[in-house]
């Protein structure tokens, strides 16, 4: 088996070392050889492979054919003009106060510059300054007379800076400068990639770039980053069948828990296509356990997301069921007003479910399992203050049924969450919301609604250790919960199962909709009924 690059994004690496490279250098050739356009932007979230793209991008327009043998692009007639390249990653970028950026930025430019070939920079004049110079000189230098200019992380120094507005701002106003270069240079520039995970519009690479090409959207290029299953079927299908032989499941059932916890990615109104994240299939098959976990949520958190955090917006969004979204939340994305439905989707917590041409308007949802967990875990951290590891604590209480302590938790995340105008257009109970929150952050089985003999419960939770059936009501008492759990026989359909079974009763206030009152009972084993 080939192996599998987890730690480089570097395409000549890979090629070198012999490890698998999906390939996507048909989509490349299409955009370097496209006759209309050659100033492109390209959104996505992070670990989803924007990296490699412009590392691989740079290698065509270096003219490495001999790293491409067997690839798409090899295929064609694409000539392999040598043509040099400007590469910037500005996720590099020291960004953590302004002074730190001020002088970190204009270090990195000078970097990227000379290993670019421009070996004059002058450091009494700005990093902008010497980028615009340095396109007019590699031109000049070149047989074609022009440059490809690639920049990765374009956004990185502003949503680093978003807990002081002042500060982005300023870090904006920068990085406009620089990008302003080009405005004046485009027969001098032969091809512009820049990619990022969000769309501020307010950088002057959009207001003066009146020619930029957003592809964010494009169906024509909805794969072309991202890992389809027909990829999976042929570049992994000797991992994959690996990783399902240590976890003991059927060829069908591996593949469609594979899918659960991994694929769902979809960024285009028409391609229905849905995608895997990169990092997650590399992560998981490159060195396989016999269960699922956390892979791309494991590699850190979007720092805009962080910094958004607090926001009551965030938290009384139902991100499972995302209505009425138009195109205006994704395209502009301005500092002084970040939605959060755009941000979560920017940052990949969110991603397009179905998309009503009539209306013009999307739903959106969680795309996969691992994302599931992570988004509630920090719902419930962000609502009761408290760090994500202590919604895995109380998780681990109501499993072991531990109730005073889960119970006092309980109340804490009641205590945090916001319930405003559009809170009862949730399609959960409003009440059932931050139990639910709960145990969707820790991959615990939910049904609602559950249907007995003789009514509906509220919520059933199951576990490997136990059967957890929840009972709600308003202004009431716990003795009520419990005497409807009986008359309507919820426990009965679980007692065979071979778990206890636990019958939970919460009570909450109507006015405050705060927790005020909880109880926990074993429901009556089989031999006493």
């Amino acid at each position: 088996m080939k192996p599998i690059a987890v730690n480089s994004n570097d395409f000549p690496s890979i090629i070198r070392d012999e490890q698998i490279y999906v390939d996507k250098t048909a989509y490349f050739h299409a955009l370097v050889t496209d006759r209309q356009h050659k100033y492109f932007f390209r959104a996505r979230p992070r670990r989803f492979g924007k990296t490699l793209m412009v590392s691989t991008l740079k290698a065509i327009f270096e003219g490495r054919r001999e790293l491409f043998a067997g690839l798409a692009i090899d295929a064609t007639d694409y000539g392999w003009k040598r043509c040099p390249v400007l590469a910037f990653n500005f996720g590099q970028v020291d960004a953590s106060t302004f002074d730190a950026f001020d002088r970190s930025f204009p270090s990195c430019v000078r970097s990227f510059l000379e290993k670019a070939g421009y070996d004059n920079y002058i450091p009494e004049k700005s990093a902008s300054w010497n980028f615009g110079r340095a396109i007019d000189t590699l031109a000049a230098k070149s047989e074609a007379g022009q440059v490809a200019v690639l920049v990765d992380e374009y956004d990185d120094p502003v949503a680093r800076s978003l807990k002081d507005i002042a500060q982005a701002k300023a870090v904006r106003d920068q990085l406009g400068d620089f990008y302003a270069q080009l405005k004046d240079r485009t027969d001098a520039v032969r091809f512009l990639m820049i990619t990022g995970v969000s769309k501020f519009t307010k950088l002057s690479v959009f207001s003066t770039l009146s020619n930029m090409t957003d592809i964010t959207f494009d169906d024509r290029y909805a794969t072309m980053l991202g890992y389809t299953d027909d990829e999976l079927d042929v570049y992994f299908c000797e991992q994959m069948r690996v990783q399902a032989d240590l976890m003991g499941l059927d060829w069908g059932e591996y593949r469609r828990s594979l899918k659960w916890w991994y694929n769902g990615f979809r960024f285009t109104r028409k391609n229905p296509a849905t995608l895997y994240n990169p990092i997650s299939i590399s992560m998981t098959l490159a060195e396989p356990e016999d269960q699922f976990r956390a892979t791309w949520t494991e590699t850190g958190r979007p720092s805009m997301l962080m910094n958004y955090m607090e926001r009551e917006e965030f938290l009384s969004l139902d991100t499972e069921n995302v209505k009425n979204v138009t195109d205006d939340v994704f395209d502009v994305f301005d500092i002084d007003r970040i939605n959060a439905k755009g941000l979560l989707f920017q940052t990949g917590y969110l991603t397009i479910k179905d998309y009503d041409r009539e209306t013009g308007e999307y739903s959106l949802h969680v795309p996969d399992e691992e994302i599931r967990r992570d988004i509630n875990k920090l719902v419930a951290s962000v609502a009761a203050n408290e760090p994500a590891t202590w919604v895995s604590y109380l998780g681990s209480n109501l499993i072991h049924a531990e109730w005073p302590s889960f119970f006092n938790g309980l109340k804490a995340l009641y205590a945090g969450l916001c319930y405003g105008s559009t809170e009862t257009s949730v399609h959960e109970s409003p009440y059932a919301r931050g139990l639910v929150i709960l145990l969707r952050a820790q991959g615990i089985g939910i049904l609602q609604e559950v249907q007995s003999a003789d009514g509906r419960a509220d919520v059933v939770a199951e576990h490997k250790l136990g059967v957890f059936i929840f009972e709600l009501k308003k202004d009431g008492t716990t003795d009520d919960a419990f005497a409807q759990i009986e008359k309507k026989g919820y426990a009965k359909p679980h007692l065979a199962s071979g778990k206890p079974v636990w019958t939970v009763a919460l009570v909450f206030d109507g006015e405050t909709r705060q927790l005020k009152d909880c109880e926990a009972r074993r429901a009556a084993d089989a031999a006493s009924l």
